[in-house]
């Protein structure tokens, strides 16, 4: 009751502010109206949610087919002068009617209420579990599980078996550069994580590729971790999270996860900190050969040329100032350019960040939106593709995104453009064919800090 009487209050400031009033559409009239371009359906659920994952009393997961994602929480990380041209990117207009469902009555109310407020005609479908439930086409992720929720982290906590967890065993690190007495990351942290430096699996400079695997498999080892364990990471710069994801899986790890979002996000969610330093137990073996899967490292400059001869796509994850040769991106790196024949892929402004590749709240953007930016540049699905950048650590989020989307022969080019600028190779500067730098539709208006190291 107290939800109905919520969304009539929020319906009756609507009628008050504008004219466009809330109206409600019911399973049958949204079906007929699936493929009409004139109607945008927007799931204003959570990532996991949205990805694959099941919602509460649903029979399946996913999202209504054809629908995007667009959260309430989103409105006060946009800035007021960017939301139109930030909705329309995402094919939000005011000449057409937007769906919006919500499992979450309350949730349903707020963005709906947004967005009548600024004008947009809105409609809501506050049946999704029953449209789930009787079978209606819903979408998913192939490998949704790999980004994971809060609510899924507290429930491996708490000892549950949350949705595709099947192990009894698990560790949780909060991965950052440095040892455990420089980790300031580390100084709070989610109850029971461990520190990971980054150091255990890659070198230092000049060239910061994968480590030996001998020595890869000692230090996972003395931190307990093997090829069966369920390994979940978050970071504060979710780059570190994303890098270790790669190298476990390249290790052989066999089940990883990563927290959508950092601690910022885990807090907001309500959920407990500590300042008590956790040491993990060493183990004894690991399980498996290291690397089990060493078809997803490219390491050095000279594979990555040969490759490409043979049909590889090198796809750069710098930004876009590196990608045309106008800076090096790197305090540590002295030339300009980029490999010949590579293709800018997106990325951010720094060589801290990838702000293309996120929402305003800081959790992963939708790998549907980045598939069709990629898609506009000659990147599809079935190509073989190695992501790269400065030193490894922004490439491995778009490569993150690919193996959301289930895309196979991906990789990481770890050498990246530090290690290429090395050598005698071909090296390209400007843009290719006078290319203009694409839009990634992504512009919320938000002022990242730009440092010249994402290990800063």
């Amino acid at each position: 009751m107290k939800y109905t009487a919520l969304f009539a209050i929020f319906s009756l400031f609507l009628t008050a502010c504008n004219d466009n009033k809330v109206q409600p559409i019911d399973t049958a009239e949204l079906l007929q109206n699936l493929d009409n371009p004139q109607y945008v359906i927007i799931d204003s659920r959570n990532d996991s949610l949205y990805n694959g994952f099941k919602d509460k009393h649903a029979s399946r997961g996913g999202h209504i087919q054809g629908s995007i994602q667009f959260t309430c929480s989103w409105f006060d990380s946009i800035e007021a002068g960017k939301f139109d041209s930030f909705a329309e990117s995402k094919g939000i207009t005011k000449n057409k009617t937007l769906v919006i469902y919500d499992s979450n009555p309350d949730n349903l109310a707020c963005i709906s209420a947004e967005f009548a407020a600024k004008g947009y005609k809105v409609r809501t479908f506050s049946d999704f579990i029953s449209y789930v439930n009787a079978g209606y086409p819903l979408e998913s992720l192939p490998n949704f599980q790999y980004s994971v929720s809060p609510e899924w982290v507290y429930s491996v906590l708490q000892g549950e078996k949350p949705e595709r967890y099947t192990n009894d065993d698990f560790m949780l690190f909060e991965v950052s550069w440095g040892a455990l007495e420089n980790a300031k990351a580390y100084t709070q942290h989610i109850v029971g994580a461990y520190h990971f430096d980054t150091d255990w699996v890659e070198g230092e400079a000049p060239v910061h590729n994968l480590l030996d695997p001998a020595t890869i498999e000692l230090n996972l080892l003395k931190n307990g971790i093997t090829k069966d364990k369920t390994i979940i990471l978050y970071s504060d710069n979710p780059l570190a999270a994303y890098r270790i994801f790669w190298a476990l899986k390249w290790a052989g790890v066999e089940d990883v996860r990563v927290l959508n979002g950092n601690l910022s996000t885990w807090m907001d969610s309500g959920f407990p900190t500590e300042t008590k330093v956790n040491i993990p137990q060493p183990a004894n073996n690991f399980g498996g050969h290291i690397p089990t899967n060493p078809q997803l490292s490219i390491a050095q400059p000279q594979q990555a040329y040969a490759h490409q001869q043979q049909g590889l796509k090198l796809i750069s994850s710098r930004a876009w100032e590196e990608y045309i040769g106008e800076v090096s991106g790197d305090d540590a790196i002295q030339a300009t350019g980029e490999p010949q024949g590579a293709i800018w892929g997106f990325s951010g402004s720094a060589p801290s960040n990838v702000a293309d590749f996120y929402d305003p709240d800081d959790t992963l953007r939708n790998p549907k939106e980045i598939e069709a930016l990629w898609q506009e540049l000659g990147i599809v699905q079935g190509d073989q593709l190695a992501f790269y950048c400065g030193t490894g650590w922004r490439a491995s989020v778009p490569w993150f995104m690919t193996q959301l989307l289930g895309w196979r022969n991906t990789a990481v080019y770890d050498g990246g453009w530090n290690a290429w600028q090395m050598t005698e190779l071909p090296v390209q500067k400007g843009a290719p064919t006078g290319l203009l730098k694409p839009d990634a539709k992504n512009d919320s208006g938000r002022m990242l800090k730009k440092i010249n190291s994402c290990r800063g």
